[in-house]
């Protein structure tokens, strides 16, 4: 499908001004109301390269690229967040904040700490439990509890239904730390019931929250942290479609549900 360098405004969302940040040099406009945020910048651009059609790539500053294009009638962009939450901080922030995103669903791996779930099962987090002090900043009186925007979990859940796509809805961990030195980590949080262990989906449904936004994430399982089993690089990509495709399905019935 291809894609073509940045014109500008893309799809008229707003007027066209230059308006970059250190992080993306889009303009506004030219960033769809709705954008799948894989990690990697390279999933992201074969989602582009093979669902979407009429491809223009608005950002590759640090090598994040970000396109927008249409899926089955509905204008629809896709950008990477880099790994963990500081990254995904900045991007979603800067989506939500600079560029009028409404909505943001977040795609990705992650790990099984629960026996509900195993090697290619998706997850919908409906809600994700943190070891990060990113709510530090809210100075709130209390511990706040990050949730996904029902209206996407929803919205998700319907279509892995209607697609005969198993989908687990659940709680996540999102951890600041990939090589953690607690044994006894992954169990704790199993004890109480989470589902999978990954790194951005806190700061996302936290960010959405703050500036009244609409975020979900959804996980491929890639690793049993139980048992140790892994899906191999090859095994990966072609676990990962079902999700893709989840998500963008997702996005385009939000969108022309009236969601946005």
């Amino acid at each position: 499908m291809g894609f073509s360098d940045r014109m500008q405004p893309l799809f008229g969302y707003g007027r066209g001004d230059v308006m970059p940040t250190p992080h993306n040099t889009a303009n506004t406009g030219d960033i769809a109301k709705t954008v799948i945020m894989p990690g990697d910048p390279l999933r992201a651009k074969y989602i582009a390269d093979t669902y979407l059609d009429n491809v223009v790539r608005f950002n590759n500053v640090r090598n994040i690229y970000g396109y927008t294009g249409v899926y089955r009638d509905v204008d629809i962009s896709v950008m990477a967040s880099g790994m963990g939450m500081p990254s995904m901080g900045i991007y979603s922030y800067e989506l939500f904040k600079y560029y009028d995103v409404d909505n943001i669903i977040r795609i990705g791996s992650a790990g099984s700490i629960s026996d509900k779930v195993d090697l290619r099962d998706i997850v919908l987090a409906i809600g994700t439990s943190t070891d990060s002090n990113y709510a530090k900043q809210y100075n709130l009186p209390g511990t706040y509890a990050p949730v996904a925007d029902f209206g996407l979990l929803n919205c998700a859940y319907e279509q892995s239904k209607l697609y005969g796509i198993d989908a687990e809805v659940g709680n996540v961990v999102s951890t600041d730390v990939f090589y953690n030195d607690n044994p006894e980590y992954n169990k704790a949080w199993s004890n109480m019931g989470v589902l999978a262990v990954e790194m951005e989906s806190a700061a996302l449904y936290m960010n959405a929250a703050r500036l009244s936004k609409n975020a979900l994430a959804m996980f491929t399982i890639s690793d049993n942290l139980m048992n140790g089993q892994s899906l191999s690089v090859e095994e990966r990509q072609e676990g990962f479609d079902d999700m893709i495709k989840l998500s963008l399905e997702t996005a385009r019935l939000y969108n022309i549900g009236g969601g946005v």
